[in-house]
């Protein structure tokens, strides 16, 4: 930086009658001499390190005085954008993007749901598009085609959210200045609304419906217990104890189980933590009916020379073959409306589980324990907020007794006509337990 170059005029006095250039010359040392003293003081009163620009203005010295140390060099850096990244196209961009991060990060159905939502609804509109020249406008006009198409709000909001995502991740990696995808003005209305649970009353209608077909047993299972539909697929008969009274849920069906399966080799791990659950006295004549189904099958199959193949399950075709969950989700759909109950998805069973156990017992934790829910979700589930923090579900000991009680609550409110059985005959607990097992 060019140093300044200031001049100035010196005025000198001297008093004497006879000047001399030694007296000159002592005079002009003297002035000298004062002058550096005065640049002296000015460079030990330079203050250093962070100061306000009407501060370097009084030192009549700009920015040169800037210090630049270890601790406000980060205010100085900037990173390039990885120009070589950022030519490469929206779809090569996705395709990567959604192997890596989604095999790490997300589960199976959610990965193979972004990979579907990228194929079907992003790529045909701006895969070609060199990711650095992506726009708002872009992405703008994109949501309209799919609106155009008919696709649902909830499917374009679903699209913007993978990109949102993505090229967040894109600018984080330098590979773009910003995220086009923050800077969109589609409106996006509300999502669809979620129906409605089935109350006690709705729930032994339904109950009434599919006894005695195959529904039974998941129907059972989702809408008394809670469980979901790859937990249910997914349970054996090696993981439920009718001696002791209980069944575990430590394994799920894995997630698209290939068309034409007749055997499994191995089980996925669950969504949540393994859990025992208690058979009550009103699901056991459920379990014991479903095992004595199976074996007669086993019997009649091998009578017949027909195979019958044996994956242990506690839900199973005739054949013993597992089902496909999206098979049976979208055949339950049909079933509803045949059956003329009011509109719900299977994985609404659940809630209706969780939303009626809440409110016949009040017991928060213990009913997120029985659906293996954390304190958040059991929360967002049944739509109410709670203080505890996480460290406290550590020291929080659900018994099996517990989750006995809730249950037993739940069933007997679904079967008040059992409850009334078992008043009448409570000194005979034989009979009681023949009255049980007709449903």
């Amino acid at each position: 930086m060019q140093d300044e170059i200031n001049e100035k005029v010196i005025a000198l006095s001297i008093r004497g009658t006879k000047i001399t250039a030694r007296i000159l010359q002592q005079a002009i040392k003297a002035i000298l001499a004062e002058v550096q003293k005065e640049l002296s003081k000015k460079q030990q009163t330079i203050p250093h390190g962070k100061q306000t620009l009407k501060q370097l203005m009084r030192q009549n010295a700009g920015v040169s005085n800037i210090e630049i140390t270890e601790d406000n060099i980060k205010a100085f850096e900037h990173t390039p954008v990885i120009a070589s990244h950022g030519k490469q196209t929206v779809k090569e961009y996705l395709e990567e993007w959604v192997e890596n991060h989604g095999k790490a990060n997300l589960r199976p159905s959610t990965f193979a749901s972004y990979k579907s939502h990228i194929r079907n609804h992003i790529v045909p509109y701006v895969g070609h598009v060199q990711l650095n020249q992506l726009s708002p406008a872009m992405l703008d006009n994109m949501f309209q085609q799919l609106f155009d198409k008919g696709l649902s709000n909830s499917t374009v909001r679903y699209a913007q959210r993978i990109l949102s995502v993505s090229m967040e991740h894109a600018r984080k990696y330098h590979y773009i200045e910003y995220n086009p995808a923050r800077d969109v003005i589609t409106k996006f209305g509300k999502q669809g609304k979620t129906p409605d649970p089935y109350t006690i009353e709705q729930m032994q209608q339904f109950m009434s419906k599919v006894i005695g077909t195959e529904w039974e047993m998941p129907v059972m299972l989702a809408g008394l217990y809670g469980l979901r539909i790859s937990e249910i697929l997914g349970l054996r008969w090696r993981n439920v104890d009718l001696e002791k009274g209980t069944f575990g849920v430590v394994e799920q069906l894995p997630f698209k189980v290939p068309a034409g399966t007749k055997e499994l080799s191995e089980m996925a791990p669950t969504k949540s933590n393994d859990r025992i659950l208690p058979i009550t006295d009103l699901t056991r004549p459920y379990f014991e009916q479903q095992l004595a189904l199976q074996t007669r099958r086993k019997e009649l199959t091998a009578a017949a020379g027909v195979p019958y193949y044996d994956n242990d399950l506690v839900v199973a075709k005739p054949d013993g073959a597992p089902y496909r969950r999206d098979a049976v989700s979208s055949n339950f759909g049909q079933l509803v409306r045949h059956l003329e109950m009011p509109h719900i998805r299977f994985h609404d069973l659940r809630h209706t589980a969780a939303t009626n156990m809440h409110q016949l017992t009040g017991d928060f934790y213990t009913v997120g324990e029985i659906l293996g829910h954390s304190l958040k979700g059991i929360g967002m589930s049944l739509g109410i907020s709670t203080n505890l923090e996480a460290v406290t579900a550590q020291y929080v000991d659900v018994r099996l007794e517990r989750k006995k009680d809730v249950l037993d609550t739940y069933h007997k409110a679904l079967h008040p006509q059992k409850e009334t059985a078992e008043t009448e005959h409570k000194p005979k607990p034989a009979k009681k337990r023949s009255s049980e097992m007709e449903l």
